[in-house]
C-alpha cells in the first residue's frame, strides 16, 4: 500500500488537456472524411473501367482536385492522430516511442506530400 495521495500519484503525468484536443481533432477528421470518404468510393466506381485519359481528365476538373487534397489531407492526418494513440498506448519504452512517433509524423507527411503533389500534377498538366 502506497503512502502516497491520489495527487501525488498523479503528478509528473502531464495535463489532460492536451489528451482532450487530440480527441477532438481524431472525432472531427473522422466526420469530416465520412462525406469525403463516400464521395470517393462513389467518383471511382463511377470511373472503374475508364482509360487512363478519362480519369486524368476527372481529377484535373477544378472541384475534383480540390475535393482530393481535402480528401489526402484529413485522411494522413486522422492516420497520424490514430496511430499516435496505438503508439502512446501499447509503446512503452521512452524511446521506442519518440523514434516510432517520428517515424509515423514524418511517414504521414511525405506520403501525403507525395499524394497531392500526385494530384496538383494530374491537375495542372492535363
Amino acid at each position: 500500500m502506497s503512502m502516497r495521495t491520489p495527487l501525488g500519484r498523479v503528478r509528473g503525468l502531464g495535463s489532460a488537456r492536451n489528451g482532450t484536443h487530440h480527441w477532438w481533432l481524431q472525432r472531427v477528421t473522422a466526420v469530416a472524411l465520412v462525406p469525403l470518404t463516400v464521395w470517393f468510393v462513389a467518383s471511382i466506381v463511377g470511373l472503374v473501367g475508364a482509360d487512363y485519359e478519362t480519369v486524368t481528365l476527372w481529377v484535373a476538373q477544378p472541384l475534383v482536385a480540390v475535393l482530393l487534397i481535402l480528401f489526402l489531407l484529413t485522411g494522413f492526418y486522422h492516420l497520424k492522430l490514430g496511430l499516435q494513440v496505438v503508439v502512446e498506448d501499447y509503446v512503452h519504452h521512452e524511446g521506442a516511442k519518440v523514434a516510432t512517433q517520428m517515424l509515423i509524423t514524418f511517414g504521414c507527411f511525405l506520403v501525403g506530400a507525395l499524394s497531392i503533389f500526385a494530384v496538383l500534377k494530374i491537375a495542372f498538366t492535363s
